[in-house]
């Protein structure tokens, strides 16, 4: 699959801010919807994006392997659903990679989702849920509080 997802978002608070944002629990589960990250973040490591799932134990939504990592600027990872969600899902992939850059005062979040394997059906979903997650990060590292989806 070519297609690719992207987004840009200009954040008014420094990269480490936002990166708080992305690894403090706390912060990070109101950010993913009710996720964490979970991972050393060395290069060729696991990762996961862990939380409650629909019995309301943890549950692994997204797993795959940290591609690149450079604490307040770069996290690039393989991105497969979690067991729980699809048969096939070692077979579903896809490359994600977030960078942060200052831009004045400042933080310019450049998020590209690409590398698709064929006729993943993870991506209209996830072309869905990135700009609400962005957007949460974006009001968490501005605000302190993520926005009200409704659910």
């Amino acid at each position: 699959m070519t297609a690719k997802l992207e987004y840009v978002f200009y954040i008014g608070t420094k990269p480490e801010e936002v990166w708080e944002v992305l690894f403090h629990p706390e912060k990070s589960f109101q950010a993913f919807l009710g996720g964490v990250i979970r991972s050393s973040c060395r290069v060729g490591d696991d990762i996961e994006f862990v939380g409650p799932g629909a019995d309301g134990e943890q549950t692994v939504h997204i797993y795959g392997k940290v591609l690149e990592y450079e604490p307040y600027r770069i996290l690039s990872y393989t991105d497969h659903p979690g067991p729980s969600h699809y048969l096939q899902h070692a077979e579903m992939e896809s490359r994600v990679r977030l960078t942060l850059e200052p831009v004045g005062s400042c933080t310019k979040l450049h998020l590209v989702n690409d590398q698709w394997t064929d006729d993943n059906p993870l991506f209209a979903k996830t072309e869905q849920y990135w700009w609400m997650i962005l957007s949460n990060i974006k009001s968490i590292a501005e605000t302190g509080r993520p926005l009200d989806f409704g659910f």
